[in-house]
């Protein structure tokens, strides 16, 4: 299993960065990392999930797209972050390593309405990579079924 996000925090842990757009350059690179990882499984017949090479590989494509009421996803959302877990490389903007005076992992006051619309500015909301879709509710995670999603996973392959 190779991730962006580990990837984005061994470059983080080397690299460090002290702007925004330092920080941007960092995923960037990450995501090429990523996709030479993916090329590499896919030339030697290994499955990966990585919408970026469809063009070049033939695959069956399938989105799974969670979604949440907006005041729980919210929730998540600062208690990820305030996290003492979280790398905070994914959490900062502005310099890594943080400066000790500014690392405070106090919780913070997100509009509802505005982190909808940075949502739908990104594509998250409406993300889909073509083919088969299957949306999940996670608004709660306790009613999650793995062996549901599982399944239509496996539908869908089948078809």
């Amino acid at each position: 299993m190779v991730s962006k996000d580990s990837i984005k925090e061994y470059l983080f842990d080397s690299i460090g960065f002290k702007s925004r757009e330092e920080k941007v350059a960092l995923g960037v690179a990450s995501m090429e990392i990523l996709y030479y990882f993916a090329k590499v499984h896919l030339e030697v017949g290994q499955s990966i999930i990585l919408e970026e090479l469809i063009a070049n590989y033939q695959c069956k494509l399938i989105t799974i797209r969670f979604y949440a009421d907006i005041h729980k996803l919210i929730e998540q959302f600062i208690e990820r972050d305030s996290s003492p877990e979280r790398h905070r490389g994914h959490v900062i903007n502005t310099q890594y390593p943080e400066v000790m005076e500014t690392k405070s992992l106090e919780s913070q006051t997100i509009n509802p309405s505005l982190f909808l619309t940075t949502m739908e500015q990104r594509g998250i909301l409406h993300f889909s990579i073509g083919g088969e879709e299957i949306i999940v509710d996670s608004t709660d995670f306790s009613k999650l079924s793995y062996d549901q999603i599982l399944n239509k996973i496996k539908e869908k392959l089948s078809l």
